[in-house]
């Protein structure tokens, strides 16, 4: 008997998926719960499992389109379990045992040399440039016979470094390729972000260098005790959780005639994944200490990497966080994540000339950037937001009580 694998439900806005992925092979025989494919919706990636063990055959193939319960394929339980021929290793001791001296002196050693030689062929001169110029015989393509590397060969990867061996410098080629439904959704998010809000974007910054000092100092103690780096990350998120307590307005967001204050910090970490932009969230941020931000940081991260994140691990955000310092952005305006009210974007640490007391020091500087929907955010909030959060990450003895140690201590 067949049984139908059909498209599950995702989520209640998600009517249709992509099929990007096939694990298995029609004909194959699967075991129940066994990972036989991945689809892709507007929002994540996730894998669907066998139900039954059994023979699959596939109805759908990758790159369709499917809406929600749709056949995906059918598995016949009926098939019969393919037999395991288990492995035989009794003859590797005896052999191990009788030839040990052979296998050590004479096979391994032979390998070793030949190997290299039969690679590397290239003339005298092509060989000499290679080696002066320490170039890598694996990107260049031999126009010699026998596949003997020439000098010509060597000259034109030095004088195209980068190019891929065999390709036309000059083609004007163009080539489709078909949106995925996760670029179609960020696509979609973004215009109606700029279409539907009143963005605004205000500027500062920050010195970095209290911040470096401390992770100078205390870099490997922390990991020695966490299992974690410490990263600009937690720092960031800490400043922002205080910020957005005390600016509440920047933590909010507009439904209908009504203003939703939240009185948690859920942070959405912007991560750049293979098929697009992803915000995962750290849910109650500042209730974390450190280390726990930058373990959520690293986990997050990397199942945006592979593709593993939920839809419940991307769902929310009251406040969004977005580095573009990592890629070099020097200054941007990020655009407001709806439904959130304000995005802050980071940016690359540069040493900076600072005059400081009437004296020119060189400082490591990274401006910052909030927008903002000033439909709920007046520039008074705004711009003190931002401030507060610059004044936190220049004294991060301050991100202990949110305040300076003397006055907590004194109550003033």
């Amino acid at each position: 008997m067949a049984i139908e694998i059909k498209v599950p439900t995702v989520g209640e806005s998600i009517t249709e998926v992509t099929l990007v992925k096939i694990l298995k092979q029609s004909g194959e025989y699967v075991q129940r719960d066994e990972v036989i494919a991945e689809l892709e919706s507007e929002k994540a990636t996730f894998e669907i499992n066998a139900e039954k063990a059994g023979a699959i055959q596939w109805v759908a193939k990758e790159g369709d389109t499917l809406s929600i319960g749709d056949v995906v394929c059918t598995i016949d339980e009926s098939a019969p379990k393919p037999e395991q021929v288990a492995p035989a290793p009794k003859a590797e001791p005896a052999k191990v045992t009788e030839t040990p001296k052979k296998e050590k002196t004479a096979e391994p050693v032979k390998t070793v040399e030949t190997q290299p030689k039969e690679e590397v062929k290239a003339s005298p001169v092509a060989a000499a440039i290679i080696a002066d110029k320490k170039v890598d015989t694996k990107s260049i393509k031999p126009s010699g016979s026998l596949g003997k590397i020439l000098k010509q060969d060597v000259i034109d990867i030095l004088a195209n470094p980068g190019r891929v061996p065999g390709t036309n410098l000059f083609s004007r080629n163009d080539r489709p390729e078909k949106m995925s439904n996760l670029r179609k959704t960020i696509s979609r998010r973004l215009v109606e972000a700029k279409n539907t809000t009143a963005m605004l974007t205000t500027f500062n910054e920050v010195d970095m260098g209290p911040i470096m000092e401390i992770r100078k100092k205390y870099k490997d103690k922390f990991k020695e005790l966490h299992g974690v780096n410490l990263g600009f990350m937690s720092f960031f998120t800490k400043a922002c959780c205080y910020a957005l307590q005390q600016f509440q307005a920047v933590n909010a967001y507009l439904d209908a005639e009504n203003i939703i204050y939240h009185e948690y910090c859920d942070i959405s970490i912007a991560v750049s994944a293979p098929k697009g932009l992803v915000v995962p969230v750290i849910r109650n941020a500042e209730s974390l200490s450190m280390a726990e931000i930058e373990a959520a940081v690293v986990d997050l991260a990397t199942k945006a990497k592979n593709n593993k994140l939920t839809l419940e691990e991307m769902a929310g955000g009251t406040f969004t966080i977005t580095n573009g310092g990592v890629f070099g952005s020097m200054m941007s305006t990020p655009i407001i994540n709806l439904p959130q009210s304000a995005i802050l974007g980071m940016h690359n640490i540069v040493e900076r000339p600072m005059a400081v007391n009437g004296q020119v020091v060189i400082k490591p500087m990274m401006y910052i950037a909030l927008s903002y929907d000033h439909r709920i955010i007046d520039g008074r909030e705004s711009v003190g937001f931002l401030v507060r959060v610059k004044q936190l990450l220049e004294n991060p003895d301050i991100l202990l009580f949110g305040k300076d140690p003397i006055e907590a201590l004194l109550e003033v």
